[in-house]
């Protein structure tokens, strides 16, 4: 069977930030390709496979959002991803290789609808995901950002820190500070979900890892979205260790707004 047409995103919106394309847009599948080459975590310097959150955000928010009525919005309240043990070796041997999305709805709607998804590369699962969203009333003049940008005709940066416009500072083990940047709000003016939570996962992951010659490495990451993240002087994400053994640990991680105020939580499992 023939892969269907991509649609390619901006780069100057958080899908095309990170090199996502849309293969099918419908209700049942939905599905995109994400690439994951050169990705590395900036503060432990190991590759990472934490902006897969940005896929299952993606895929399994979109089946979600198909499912609303027609004076409905829907905002993300769960994010769940699961990685296979040989997810990392998988993806490390072919780089250039895109990990697929394909998302399905998950039981009947209701208030809120769950919207799961499979992870392969190549043809091999390397993981699921879920994202919960809740239906809320759509506002009667909605803005869409994104539609008010030019097209930006820029190379699209492949490096996290820049995607992402974050930096660590010194002394700072599981910090990243996060700056403004138009290009990575969803369409009602906050930091995306997948990006937020890719910044969660980067952190808790640099929590378990400091000073440590074998790493863990991601298996499964579980975040709840408490209320809009918003970028200013001192937003931030900050991991905290909770307990590292010899094969496995968990770390917490935190997104904290401009305004002091924790936006997200994420708890963190990761394994050698």
């Amino acid at each position: 069977m023939a892969m269907p047409t991509a649609k390619v995103h901006p780069v100057n919106t958080p899908l095309g930030r990170f090199g996502v394309e849309t293969l099918v847009d419908s209700p049942d599948p939905f599905m995109a390709l994400m690439p994951m080459a050169g990705l590395t975590n900036p503060l432990t310097g190991r590759p990472t496979l934490g902006p897969l959150a940005v896929l299952v955000d993606y895929v399994a928010g979109m089946v979600n959002h198909h499912r609303r009525a027609p004076n409905e919005w829907t905002v993300s309240s769960e994010l769940a991803m699961e990685l296979t043990a040989d997810a990392h070796a998988i993806i490390t041997a072919a780089p250039d290789v895109p990990v697929l999305g394909t998302a399905h709805p998950f039981g009947a709607k209701g208030a809120s609808s769950l919207g799961v998804c499979e992870l392969t590369h190549g043809g091999t699962v390397i993981g699921s995901g879920s994202v919960r969203s809740v239906h809320i009333a759509r506002p009667e003049v909605f803005d869409d950002p994104h539609a008010e940008r030019a097209v930006d005709d820029r190379p699209r940066p492949t490096d996290i820190s820049e995607i992402m416009t974050v930096r660590g500072v010194a002394g700072e083990r599981a910090v990243l500070h996060q700056a403004p940047n138009s290009a990575l709000n969803n369409d009602m003016g906050v930091v995306h979900g997948g990006v937020a939570s890719t910044g969660l996962e980067l952190v808790a992951s640099a929590a378990l890892n400091t000073n440590r010659e074998q790493p863990l490495t991601t298996a499964s990451l579980r975040v709840n979205f408490i209320r809009q993240l918003k970028c200013g002087d001192d937003s931030r994400y900050v991991g905290t260790l909770v307990r590292a053994g010899r094969r496995s640990g968990v770390a917490d991680a935190e997104a904290i707004s401009a305004d002091g105020s924790v936006a997200l939580t994420a708890r963190l499992t990761a394994y050698c």
